[in-house]
């Protein structure tokens, strides 16, 4: 029991030192490139406005509706922003 207490306040020290560290350098959180900013029709990756390879493999996987209309409602909010 003790070791299950240690080992979770270690973690929670931890995960408080990330946040800290995340508010302190006013740095904001963002995703990743490729994913779903790699679905079709869209020529520039929604976080780092970087060009998307037009043969990523990615392309043929993610092009389901839900991940399209994803991808039209964040242009949406770009535009709107």
């Amino acid at each position: 029991m003790t070791t299950f207490i240690f080992a979770f306040g270690l973690l929670l020290l931890i995960m408080l030192g990330m946040a800290l560290g995340v508010i302190m350098m006013n740095k904001t959180i963002k995703g990743s490139c490729g994913g779903l900013n790699a679905i079709a029709d869209a020529d520039q990756c929604l976080v780092c406005k970087k060009d998307i390879d037009p043969n990523s493999p990615l392309r043929d996987r993610l092009q389901c509706p839900r991940a399209k209309k994803m991808l039209e409602r964040a242009q949406m909010e770009a535009e709107n922003a």
